[in-house]
């Protein structure tokens, strides 16, 4: 039988090259991180900041686990210039913006796997990239809230981990930003006011079947079954009219984590429905909350500064 020279991995491939971004930030498109046998290779994007060692914060989008990129933070940013991005990274945050497999593609607990694979060859890779691996925080909107959630609430949970692409690195994180995030698939039919049952919502896609009928699953995939007291601090931002993701699924993580002796603020913007739809700033407001939140966080580790956010 002959020897074929297929490629290896794409996960170990050599990084593209670099083009320059706003305020002097470099910018790394289509870096896979993972492969997984019969899909698509995964990738992120990188924005550095002019100079390193920086802290990083991984960005997981939204879409219902169904449908987005990494590519998209809301319509609310949608075309502006610089980016969410480049304005996180001219603060001295590196940011990896993640794709992760769609519900379409796999279901959970692909889509935290990826995410953990995507937190371990970032550590890997820290040194090339530029970034530091002990200072490293999840950020994400809706789904992908759910999923920075869940990054930083399951460290260490072998189910959880999973051994999509890199091993061996942890896939902790140090601080979390949520956009409305899902926090409790099983009440979430009951907050929005649909069947539980439905076999077609977001969150029966994502696991399979609807919660109602999974318990155990929907319980496993909900970030406030994992509260501990030594979660990291959380950041929550949501609007009070949001009609996909209720307010009070914020408000429930919220509790948790106060009871839990958690470190976690919350902040709400009145009159905002899902992706801040309706309140006219509270896109930008809620991007600057989390630049000064993840400067303050990286500021207390025990290693280099941070720029001040411009």
């Amino acid at each position: 039988m002959p020897t074929f020279p297929f490629p290896g991995p794409a996960h170990h491939t050599a990084l593209p090259p670099a083009r320059l971004g706003a305020g002097g930030t470099r910018i790394l498109s289509g870096v896979p991180y993972a492969s997984t046998m019969g899909s698509r290779p995964l990738e992120l994007d990188l924005y550095l900041p002019p100079q390193g060692p920086a802290p990083l914060t991984l960005f997981f989008h939204g879409g219902g686990w169904a449908l987005g990129s990494r590519q998209f933070i809301g319509y609310d940013h949608a075309g502006i210039s610089p980016s969410p991005f480049e304005r996180m990274a001219t603060a001295g945050i590196a940011v990896a913006s993640v794709d992760y497999r769609l519900s379409g593609e796999a279901t959970w607990p692909a889509q935290l796997h990826d995410a953990k694979a995507a937190v371990r060859w970032l550590r890997s890779r820290a040194g090339e990239i530029g970034v530091d691996p002990e200072r490293i925080a999840a950020w994400g909107e809706s789904a992908g809230a759910h999923l920075a959630a869940l990054l930083g609430l399951t460290g260490g949970h072998p189910v959880l981990e999973g051994d999509v692409g890199v091993t061996g690195p942890p896939s902790t994180v140090a601080a979390v930003v949520t956009w409305y995030c899902p926090s409790d698939l099983a009440g979430l039919a009951h907050d929005v006011g649909a069947d539980p049952l439905d076999a077609t919502s977001r969150e029966a896609r994502l696991l399979g079947a609807p919660p109602a009928s999974v318990p155990e699953l929907a319980a496993e995939a909900s970030p406030v079954t994992h509260v501990s007291g030594d979660a990291p601090p959380f950041l929550l931002l949501h609007g009070t009219a949001d009609s996909l993701v209720p307010h009070v699924q914020s408000e429930r993580l919220h509790a948790a984590l106060e009871a839990a002796g958690a470190k976690a603020q919350s902040q709400t913007f009145d009159g905002a429905n899902h992706i801040w739809v309706g309140a006219p700033h509270a896109g930008a407001a809620a991007l600057d909350r989390t630049i000064e939140f993840l400067v303050e966080q990286f500021r207390q580790a025990p290693s280099q500064a941070v720029m001040e956010p411009s």
